[in-house]
């Protein structure tokens, strides 16, 4: 679906501009944690909107770019887009969280807030983008994000071989994330263990999204995402539907093995376990994964958790974990 060379060429593009960020072993837990909280913006949506705004054309960039996001998206779009001088119009929900609007703004974004959840922010941008002729960035339907989204990936497995026959946990929203290491674990990495071992590697790969806003949970298990609730979530980032036909829907159904749900005392949990446990700071969108462990929904191990990403508003850290002092 997306070719090999995009991930590597990704991989390349952006090296300049991201961090190698930590991954580490819990004993107790036996599993491996990937650390995106501490990528430059806080989040691993840099990787995908800089593999993306970096392969722009001139004339791309020089309409202005629009995209949609929760914050995290629109913050690694607004670096990217420094990078090349171009414009940023984000379009964001009247409830997102005021930490995401605020660092978004002050990497240049122009903000346009919009009535309603993230569904009706992401089809306000790309009608404006349209009537605008505007590059559109979507946060998870386009093969040079998901690509990009997939180099954490390649990281983990460079550092940790032998992750390739492991259950990795990855959070998701639109599919973005999850499809890009997909590819890399499922397609491309065991194929090529395959040809050098002749060994039927099977590594396994699971979704967790919020059960307040499980639109991906409900294509994957039903095909479609009719008549679910979008109720607010701590993890925000993670919440809303899907774009019709967006190209996450078939690599998901390809490559994903389960996607799960978890609650919203689950998520609050493992946010609080992360600080009391690592001394590290979560948001609720990284933390679903982590709170798939802890509640036993994934016994598998050693796994891979992926925990994507750490802007979490203060009070309502301060509020999930009292005292931080």
């Amino acid at each position: 679906m997306i070719p090999e060379t995009w991930f590597i060429d990704a991989s390349k593009r952006i090296a300049p501009h991201i961090q190698k960020t930590p991954l580490t072993f819990d004993h107790d837990l036996n599993i491996y944690i990937k650390w995106e909280n501490h990528q430059t913006t806080g989040s691993f949506k840099l990787r995908g909107a800089l593999n993306k705004i970096l392969s722009l054309q001139d004339w791309e960039r020089e309409q202005g770019i629009v995209t949609a996001s929760a914050g995290n998206h629109g913050q690694g779009v607004a670096m990217a887009a420094s990078l090349v001088n171009a414009s940023v119009t984000v379009f964001a929900s009247e409830h997102a969280a005021p930490i995401k609007l605020e660092a978004m703004r002050s990497k240049g974004a122009k903000i346009i807030l919009i009535s309603g959840g993230y569904g009706e922010a992401e089809k306000a941008g790309i009608k404006y983008a349209q009537e605008n002729q505007s590059t559109w960035i979507s946060p998870y339907n386009d093969g040079k994000v998901i690509a990009g989204a997939g180099t954490l990936a390649l990281e983990i497995l460079n550092e940790l071989p032998e992750s390739s026959t492991m259950t990795w946990i990855v959070p998701v929203g639109g599919g973005g994330l999850i499809s890009g290491i997909g590819a890399i674990l499922k397609e491309f990495h065991t194929q090529q263990n395959n040809q050098e071992t002749h060994l039927d590697l099977k590594p396994k790969l699971i979704g967790v999204q919020p059960k307040a806003s499980a639109f991906l949970h409900a294509i994957f298990k039903h095909g479609h995402q009719t008549g679910v609730e979008d109720l607010p979530t701590l993890a925000d980032g993670l919440s809303g539907p899907v774009e019709d036909r967006s190209i996450t829907i078939p690599m998901v159904q390809k490559y994903v093995d389960d996607i799960i749900t978890v609650r919203e005392d689950e998520i609050e949990q493992a946010i609080t376990f992360a600080w009391k446990t690592y001394g590290e700071i979560i948001e609720g969108s990284a933390a679903v994964a982590l709170a798939a462990i802890l509640n036993h929904s994934i016994n598998d191990r050693p796994a891979v958790v992926i925990l994507s990403g750490g802007n979490i508003q203060k009070e309502t850290f301060t509020r999930i974990v009292g005292s931080t002092k």
